[in-house]
């Protein structure tokens, strides 16, 4: 009796072998060495920033350098009226320049997503100011701008203003000729980001509306728009945080004139630090001008409600 129990007993179940961590830890150790450089080259300047911004440090005046603590950020707050004229520009200067860029990309990615003949070749002449770095694109309308060969001299020779006219040396005028230039180049950005967004809209929605009698605009109001919600909150924030940061066109166009009205924060921070040497102060502006930018795009996606229903 107890062999044949013995016998009816069912086999008892294979062990199961425990899974070896190899394989889960291969994808992390093939990204880790691009993850270190990231690391080293993004990390470490962001914390010698903060350290410098605590200490006095003028590499042509190394006697003064030394812990400064909370110094340069009283000196900002306090004793710098550059930097509330700076900031204030520098909020002028996004709010116009990112602005005028959606709406115009907003025109231009509506136009360019119709069905035309040359529709291929419209799109990339719209999208190619966007290849050209800041650099260049300064070149190019610092040459129309020219007093001498530019768009000035040939206005006159039609009777339009006077000969020798330099828009960018006058107060009255560089303002909307810098956020020309950089329109030129900043629209195709949002063009292409909107324009990638509405390949996806269903075009079986505008039929269903056009069978019920709504509009073109009425279209554009209730179906367009809440679909492009995210991708206009997305490149409004982006654009916005690199129009803030933008140094290469003005320095170029007008370096910070005239008479400085033309001056944004960084282009400040810029010249603190490399004409001025003070690096100190310059890490100090720069945490600052960090803040400020971190406060406002959190505010900014809190209020838009990123990511939530359209």
């Amino acid at each position: 009796m107890a062999q044949a129990a013995a016998v009816a007993k069912p086999p008892a179940p294979p062990r199961r072998r425990r899974a070896s961590a190899a394989p889960r830890r291969l994808p992390y150790l093939l990204i880790a060495p691009a993850a270190l450089l990231m690391l080293g080259f993004i990390a470490y300047p962001v914390l010698s920033v903060f350290w410098y911004s605590l200490r006095d440090y003028n590499p042509t005046k190394p006697w003064r350098n030394g812990f400064a603590g909370l110094d340069n950020f009283t000196r900002i707050f306090t004793d710098d009226p550059l930097f509330w004229d700076t900031l204030v520009f520098s909020a002028k200067w996004v709010f116009v320049e990112v602005g005028l860029q959606l709406l115009f990309g907003l025109a231009l990615a509506l136009i360019v997503n119709q069905t035309f003949v040359g529709r291929a070749l419209g799109r990339a002449l719209v999208f190619s100011p966007w290849a050209v770095s800041g650099v260049l694109t300064s070149a190019i309308w610092v040459l129309l701008y020219n007093s001498q060969t530019g768009i000035t001299r040939y206005l006159a020779d039609m009777g339009v203003g006077e000969y020798g006219v330099s828009w960018l040396s006058d107060t009255s005028t560089v303002f909307p000729a810098a956020v020309v230039a950089d329109l030129w180049r900043g629209v195709p950005f949002f063009a292409i980001l909107i324009l990638a967004d509405l390949q996806s809209v269903s075009k079986d929605l505008y039929e269903a509306a056009e069978v019920d009698g709504a509009s073109r605009f009425k279209q554009f109001w209730h179906i367009t728009l809440p679909h492009l919600k995210d991708a206009i909150i997305l490149s409004t924030l982006l654009r916005a945080v690199w129009e803030f940061n933008n140094v290469d066109l003005l320095y170029t166009l007008t370096g910070g004139g005239p008479a400085g009205t033309t001056t944004t924060l960084p282009l400040y921070i810029a010249n603190t630090s490399v004409d001025a040497h003070d690096f100190g102060y310059a890490s100090a502006l720069t945490t600052v001008a960090f803040v400020i930018l971190l406060f406002c795009s959190t505010v900014y996606l809190r209020l838009s409600k990123f990511g939530g229903e359209k």
